[in-house]
């Protein structure tokens, strides 16, 4: 018994130690990468970082930092709703400089499933709840706030702008809780909306189903977010509709892979109903 209970320490001191290191190890690899930055405009940087062996995968994540003090009454949503369209055209048609795809939406008919206003108007109430749509983005022109859906009705009264989408990822700069089911711990693409303890707002991608990027489960995004400063955080629509729009950048403006076509290029976006953009 002795031995046994010996043999369960030692094992569960090595799985510990190697899970720590390996985190250690991939913690590092976000902050000390060499990531290509480009300046979009005045406090709004985009940074792309290829990476061969983070979480023992292949990644591709694609970001723009966005300096709320300087952009922040610049932000905006957009949302069709009971149609569907490319974020790069929905980007276009509002005169976009960035722009990311925003929350989930009815594949069939059109128009978000979980609640969006823009500009004190219900755009889409929600059609179904779900467990996984239990974050708000919130915008008015004084701030933009990231929080558990508490009350979604209030919060519309309160904010000109409101999104419903989730999972929720980091609350007061710790990973909050996740749900142990296929969507949450699967790797695919990723679109998520971040506010950093020093003022900015992240709007990332990471690419996927792919072999050059596997793509991300919710676990490793959150700790992705930490790593590069978040303090709240949120999942947004992911998959084939995983884009970020940068005006100019490429021929369309599409800069991460999406992967409806199956191919990684700029060309394999998915319509979707609503964005997130900076004017």
């Amino acid at each position: 018994m002795y031995r046994l209970r010996i043999s369960i320490l030692v094992s569960i001191f090595f799985f510990v130690t190697t899970t720590f290191a390996q985190e250690n190890q991939d913690s590092l690899a976000i902050v000390t990468n060499d990531w290509k930055k480009t300046k979009v405009h005045k406090g709004v940087v985009w940074k792309q970082g290829h990476f061969n062996n983070l979480f023992d995968s292949e990644q591709e994540i694609n970001y723009v930092e966005i300096d709320l003090k300087k952009n922040g009454k610049n932000l905006y949503f957009a949302a069709e709703p009971s149609e569907l369209k490319p974020t790069s055209q929905l980007a276009s048609e509002h005169q976009a400089l960035v722009a990311v795809n925003g929350g989930f939406f009815d594949m069939k008919n059109g128009g978000a499933t979980d609640f969006i206003q823009v500009d004190n108007k219900v755009v889409n109430p929600t059609r179904k709840k779900s467990d996984r749509g239990n974050a708000l983005l919130l915008l008015s022109k004084q701030e933009m706030k990231i929080k558990a859906a508490v009350d979604t009705l209030y919060e519309a009264e309160r904010y000109p702008n409101v999104m419903l989408s989730g999972p929720l990822l980091v609350v007061n700069g710790d990973s909050y809780p996740l749900a142990k089911n296929a969507f949450n711990e699967n790797r695919h693409p990723r679109t998520a909306a971040a506010l950093t303890r020093d003022g900015k707002l992240l709007l990332l991608v990471v690419d996927g189903r792919n072999k050059a990027s596997h793509g991300m489960n919710l676990h490793e995004l959150s700790s992705v977010l930490r790593w590069l400063g978040a303090k709240e955080a949120m999942n947004l629509d992911g998959g084939g509709s995983s884009t970020l729009y940068i005006k100019g950048a490429t021929e369309n403006g599409v800069v991460n892979h999406p992967s409806d076509n199956k191919l990684f290029d700029h060309e394999g976006e998915r319509a979707v109903a609503n964005i997130i953009y900076l004017k």
